[in-house]
């Protein structure tokens, strides 16, 4: 199968790098320089796509996030990213409100806020390059930066017993 047959995921391909056009906050919500997945280079990524106005972000996603950071925070090999992939309403999904939504679930690990660009038709560049459907959006890339699961649902439970095996 080649990638354009594809509609959504891009499973077993290569990760693409994440663009440097996209707004970084620490843990604690403070402007950082950009992030890339080079910058973990042989670690296990892990990219949650939301919008702070998006309910099941809210409702599933967040809270699923926040279980796996909470269980994998003594595991150096697996990191983190949030990632506010605005597709629409940006009016509502502000750099601001990325950073309400990072306090409010208590994740001290960076959030990056993605309008995209011009090349991207102003739609994340994050959802462009990795053909996702929306939010909430998880993303596992392995140490070889391949990507390994990219869709909406999540076994939050499974996913974690996975996370811990990572070394």
């Amino acid at each position: 199968m080649v990638l354009q047959d594809k509609k959504y995921g891009i499973e077993g391909y290569q990760a693409p790098e994440l663009t440097k056009d996209i707004e970084w906050v620490d843990g604690n919500g403070n402007d950082m320089g950009a992030v890339q997945l080079a910058d973990h280079k042989g670690k296990y990524k892990v990219l949650y796509g939301f919008q702070a106005w998006c309910p099941g972000c809210h409702s599933r996603g967040l809270p699923a996030l926040k279980r796996m950071v909470d269980e994998l925070k003594d595991n150096d090999q697996v990191v983190f990213l949030a990632l506010q992939t605005v597709f629409e309403g940006a009016h509502a999904n502000t750099k601001e409100r990325m950073i309400e939504t990072q306090k409010k679930f208590e994740l001290e690990i960076p959030f990056g806020h993605d309008t995209g660009s011009e090349k991207t038709g102003n739609r994340s560049s994050t959802m462009y390059n990795y053909r996702t459907g929306g939010t909430p959006w998880f993303i596992f890339i392995d140490q070889n930066d391949r990507v390994v699961f990219n869709d909406f649902h999540i076994n939050v439970d499974q996913a974690i017993e996975f996370l811990k095996g990572i070394e």
